[in-house]
């Protein structure tokens, strides 16, 4: 695209119980929106333009910084149901009834227990580089990743190791995003605090574990959905793609070629076109 639909929309607030929510709104008006929620550690900073740009195309597109996250004032929630309950408040203080939903990693989790807690309100829904917690036959992610992720700041390599294959191609398709990604991060420096990591490492090690998972719930999402990932995920198995695809009841399943956990990055025009005819 000529011109960056993300790069010109502001950042706005809205208040939900107190807590001062950020967020931005850009795109074609469409009924319903479709609102993005976000990975372990990502700001509404951390979505490729070039995705958004996209999406945005023919749809409106709806990112946010979740409570105590980013620019967004209040307590960071520490588990995965609370979170999807704070993503419903947010667009309720919207004045917004019914919408879709696209889930990233931690975010993938939180759409599916929206979709679970609040289904008068999702419409359709988008599941990208997650599983649906505790899947006791996956294969599991190389002690290497939770080092890496864990590190207190993340620099490129690392990023193109948890979310890119270790080839020639995807490692340039790596590099140009994070590039696209500097444009707001560079002056925003926007970041998940200390206390907000580990309120989602909390979140995300109840979900794993079973205690939040909504594994045993699938089959009672009544929302159409499309899961996709990247072959070659090493923080989430495709497997687990499989799973979401194979338990709920009106689910599409989408793999893409040479890429891991940023697969939607990667092929950003390709999976925005997918998931633009999946929600039409």
């Amino acid at each position: 695209m000529s011109t960056s639909v993300s790069a010109g929309a502001i950042t706005q607030f809205v208040d939900v119980g107190g807590e001062n929510i950020a967020y931005r709104s850009l795109g074609a008006a469409s009924a319903p929106p479709v609102v993005l929620t976000q990975r372990f550690r990502g700001t509404m900073d951390h979505w490729d333009p070039e995705l958004l740009d996209d999406l945005a195309s023919e749809r409106r597109v709806i990112v946010f910084d979740s409570p105590g996250i980013g620019a967004s004032g209040g307590t960071a929630r520490d588990s995965i149901p609370a979170m999807a309950d704070a993503a419903a408040g947010f667009m309720a203080a919207l004045g917004i009834a019914r919408y879709d939903v696209l889930g990233w990693s931690m975010g993938g989790g939180v759409a599916q227990w929206l979709a679970l807690k609040h289904p008068e309100s999702v419409r359709k829904l988008v599941l990208a580089g997650c599983g649906p917690g505790a899947v006791p036959d996956a294969p599991k992610a190389p002690a290497k990743v939770w080092q890496v992720a864990g590190k207190d700041v993340n620099d490129d390599e690392d990023f193109l190791y948890l979310f890119y294959p270790e080839t020639g191609e995807a490692r340039a398709a790596g590099l140009a995003s994070l590039r696209r990604l500097d444009r707001r991060l560079l002056a925003s420096r926007s970041v998940v605090g200390v206390d907000a990591v580990k309120a989602q490492q909390a979140a995300i090690a109840a979900y794993a574990s079973g205690a939040d998972s909504a594994l045993p719930h699938l089959s009672e999402i009544t929302a159409p959905t499309l899961a996709a990932n990247g072959i070659h995920d090493v923080m989430v198995s495709s497997y687990e793609a499989y799973v979401l695809a194979q338990r709920i009841p009106n689910a599409y399943l989408v793999l893409y070629p040479h890429s891991g956990h940023a697969f939607h990055f990667q092929h950003a025009h390709l999976f925005g076109r997918h998931v633009r005819e999946f929600l039409r």
